[in-house]
């Protein structure tokens, strides 16, 4: 699971894994807000998304948000379920109710900005 150019990015930034089979015990779990993180091994716009998290750490954690991953070249039917045109893909869920989704990465800014907005609702 790990990626060459972050090969500790989990140990760094951790988030649990989900596949699709288990997605929906996990976002069933509670009310609380969720961001699903779905990215490939070696995929390079993954990187970059996963470089500039590192970069900032503090900026992407919240007491209240609870980080998910999936590496979708592993689990193509996580893909299928989300309906992936490319990846880095971040969906947002408030319980098993998906409020929003990011397609590609959007930059630091933009993210932390969409990700409060979604918090704030």
């Amino acid at each position: 699971m790990e990626d060459s150019a972050h090969p500790r990015f989990f140990d760094h930034f951790p988030m649990r894994r989900v596949t699709a089979a288990s997605l929906d015990d996990a976002l069933a779990a509670d009310g609380a807000l969720r961001i699903v993180f779905l990215w490939g091994k070696d995929c390079p716009n993954c990187d970059i998304a996963k470089g500039q998290m590192l970069l900032t750490p503090e900026r992407f954690t919240w007491p209240d948000v609870e980080w998910l991953h999936d590496n979708v070249y592993e689990d193509p039917a996580m893909a299928t379920r989300m309906g992936l045109h490319g990846i880095p893909a971040f969906f947002v869920y408030r319980g098993a109710t998906r409020l929003g989704r990011m397609s590609q990465w959007p930059g630091t800014a933009e993210f932390v900005q969409a990700i409060e907005r979604l918090r704030a609702r």
